[in-house]
This record gives C-alpha cells, sequence and structure tokens, in this order.
C-alpha cells in the first residue's frame, strides 16, 4: 500500500512539474519583432476592427469596388520595426466599410488596411467592401501566404504517424521547404517551442512525428480520452515571405480507439477535412484555427 502512494504521489507530482512547465512556455514573451519590410514601414494607428456580422447570402463577386490588394496571394516580410500592412489598391476616397471572413485576418474597417503581423497566415479570406449609402456587397478572395495543417484523425496502428504542414491555402500546392530554392531554406520550430512541450517537428520540413509525440509529451503520462495539448510552432519559409517569423497555434487531442471519439467531434473534423481537399472552400462563420490534430492509437 505504502509502495502504491509513493508511486501515485510521484505522478502527481509529474503532473504539476509538466503543468508548470507548460505554463512558463504559454506565458514566454514572442521571440520575434514584428515583421515590417524595409522601405515599406506603416504604422497604422487608427486601427479599427472589422465588426463580427454573418456572411452575405447575396455577396457581388465582380464589381469594381471589391477590394483588390495587387494579387491573389500576398506574404508578410522579414522585420525591421512595427508591423507590416498590405493597402487596398481600389477604392480610394470612396467612404464605406470593410468587412472579412473567417475570423483571423486583422483587417481595418474604415481603411481596409491589413496587418500581416498581427493576421492568422496559411489562410484564404473573402474581403468585401460595401459603399456607404448601399448594399452591395462587393466581395474578393485573398489569401494570406503561409503553413497551416488540416483537421485530422491519424491512427497510429495504421502507420498514420506523420501530420505534414501545407502552403497558401492549398494543399495541393508544392512543397515550399522541398527542392533546390537556395537561401537559408525553411525553418520551424527554430526557437524549441513545440519541442520543449513533447511536440516532434522536424524543423527543415515542420513535419510533426505523432509516434515520437506519444512519447515524448503529456499523452504518454496521460494516455487518456481527451487529453488536449496546444502548442505554437513559430516558423520562416523560403519563398516569397523572404523567412519573415511567423506562427501558428495547434491544438492536439488524444484517443485510445476512433471510436471512442465523440460523432459530433469526429463529424467535425470529417467535415473540415473534405471542405480542405475538395472545394477549398472559406469558413463563412468562426475561425477554422487553430488545427485540430486527432491521435489514435487504433482503428477500433
Amino acid at each position: 500500500m505504502k509502495h502504491n502512494l509513493q508511486k501515485g504521489s510521484l505522478i502527481l507530482a509529474l503532473i504539476i512539474s509538466f503543468a508548470i512547465a507548460c505554463k512558463k512556455s504559454v506565458d514566454q514573451p514572442n521571440p520575434n519583432p514584428s515583421p515590417n519590410p524595409v522601405g515599406t514601414v506603416h504604422h497604422d494607428t487608427a486601427t479599427q476592427a472589422a465588426p463580427a456580422i454573418p456572411y452575405p447570402v447575396n455577396p457581388v463577386p465582380e464589381c469594381s469596388s471589391a477590394p483588390f490588394y495587387g494579387d491573389s496571394v500576398i506574404y508578410p516580410q522579414p522585420p525591421v520595426s512595427g508591423d507590416f500592412y498590405a493597402y487596398p489598391e481600389n477604392n480610394q476616397d470612396v467612404d464605406g466599410t470593410y468587412l472579412s471572413w473567417p475570423d483571423g485576418l486583422a483587417l481595418n474597417a474604415k481603411t481596409g488596411a491589413i496587418d500581416l503581423t498581427q493576421s492568422e497566415t496559411g489562410e484564404r479570406y473573402s474581403v468585401a467592401f460595401v459603399k456607404t449609402g448601399t448594399t452591395d456587397t462587393c466581395m474578393s478572395s485573398l489569401i494570406i501566404g503561409g503553413a497551416a495543417y488540416m483537421d485530422s484523425v491519424y491512427v497510429l496502428s495504421l502507420n498514420d504517424n506523420t501530420a505534414k504542414p501545407y502552403f497558401n491555402a492549398n494543399p495541393y500546392g508544392p512543397p515550399v521547404c522541398q527542392g533546390s530554392q537556395g537561401g537559408p531554406g525553411c525553418q520551424f520550430d527554430y526557437n524549441n517551442y513545440a519541442k520543449n512541450q513533447g511536440i516532434v517537428v522536424d524543423q527543415h520540413t515542420g513535419y510533426i512525428d505523432l509516434q515520437k509525440t506519444m512519447k515524448n509529451s503529456l499523452f504518454n503520462l496521460l494516455s487518456i480520452n481527451g487529453t488536449t495539448a496546444n502548442t505554437t510552432i513559430y516558423y520562416k519559409l523560403n519563398d516569397n515571405s523572404n523567412s519573415a517569423p511567423q506562427k501558428i497555434q495547434l491544438k492536439l487531442m488524444y484517443y485510445n480507439h476512433k471510436s471512442d471519439i465523440p460523432p459530433g467531434l469526429l463529424a467535425t473534423v470529417t467535415n473540415n477535412l473534405i471542405n480542405t481537399l475538395t472545394d477549398l472552400l472559406i469558413s463563412k462563420s468562426t475561425s477554422p484555427r487553430p488545427p485540430l490534430i486527432i491521435i489514435v492509437r487504433d482503428n477500433q
């Protein structure tokens, strides 16, 4: 009995120590200054967040007031000073309101300026402009370049051991971090933020090794259905972002068997995965972030 009590006390102490360590890692300051390219320092001192309103029933996709930012994909840039902003090239001196879907785009509702430093990157957005005195919601699509992970269920018994990133909101696009591109290459978890939580990320490709993560993380200590770990992967990409510091938050969950996953949760993850792979749909309500990675031991 005494031996069991000592063992229980040891496990409890380990859990408390892990929780304290996680809190310290979460509370640590952002190790990167705000990205901003040389010669394009912008300070939007009167930023007004776009109001949260429902996705329009009948948007107008082809009208001339649809916001245009110079390209269909725009990128954050390396830091110099202050945040880096992208501005619409049309609608100058036209009164109206800018809107966006889903959540995650740091959009000034009055000017249309997008704070790329504070926005969720690697995401596809709808951006709209409603001219004052009209009801037309003129809408365009915009991608903020960066990395993302799919909502998905990974079954370890089926050797489904690796969660891979995709880039620029396109799961069928070429991998940014492979091939001969010159430069410093990509850097994932370069500050070991995720590693310190036991989340094992390949620092060149961004691949998450789920088997090793199971052994090194909270999931090995608490192999209980529904155990959740939240982390952030800080990264730099060898692409048009010119290695600008970026980050993505992730949620990982553990279940012993696939049948243990609550039906509602499984349906949500499955639908999100199908939408990403087939229709490249834009979420019309809440943010699709953080991506949810569910790790399952077997397929039963």
